[in-house]
């Protein structure tokens, strides 16, 4: 077997197949600046850009939670009381985003913007008032949209900088998708 991967080994030489390897000056540099936490030197210059786009992304769920909880507790209606359950259990997942984001945020070494009067001009998702319950629906349903749309194009621009955010971005994204098949399926009811 050992001559097998020698054999191998030397067959990706000649080919000119480059090998896997660690960059151990990458190594030598995450051994300085402790107080960085878990970002190392090779986050580069993306550090501040995708905490400013997390940033964003959590004033979207707060905006969110917001609007999802004034349409729980103000739903009425034959069919409100399914809905509105469902408007409770969308704020309550947004809620839980809302709480990744923050923590992806200061563990990238920033500071999460929970700022009201920052809010809404950092949303991506707008805030409803509306009292009728189909308002209410495609309020939320447009709302879900653009978070689709908003996800799907932070973690194309993040790609592979920084490959934690990503796989969160990648997660919620998903949640949103099932929240706007969800609200789809409640409009026109």
């Amino acid at each position: 077997m050992k001559n097998d991967v020698s054999s191998t080994a030397a067959s990706s030489k000649a080919s000119g197949h480059q090998h896997l390897a660690l960059d151990q000056s990458g190594l030598d540099a995450a051994r300085n600046s402790l107080d960085d936490g878990a970002v190392t030197p090779s986050y580069g210059p993306w550090r501040d850009d995708v905490v400013k786009l997390l940033n964003d992304a959590l004033a979207t769920e707060l905006v969110c939670i917001l609007r999802y909880k004034r349409h729980y507790f103000t739903a009425n209606g034959v069919e409100s009381p399914a809905i509105a359950d469902e408007f409770l259990v969308h704020a309550n997942e947004e809620s839980a985003h809302a709480d990744l984001i923050a923590e992806r945020i200061v563990q990238l070494g920033g500071e999460p913007d929970f700022a009201p009067t920052h809010l809404l001009e950092r949303s991506h998702a707008s805030y409803d008032e509306s009292t009728d319950l189909q308002s209410m629906v495609r309020a939320n349903l447009i709302a879900e949209r653009v978070a689709v749309e908003s996800y799907r194009q932070m973690i194309s621009l993040i790609g592979d900088k920084d490959p934690t955010t990503r796989r969160m971005l990648e997660g919620i994204l998903a949640d949103e998708e099932e929240h706007a098949d969800e609200l789809k399926d409640w409009l026109g009811h």
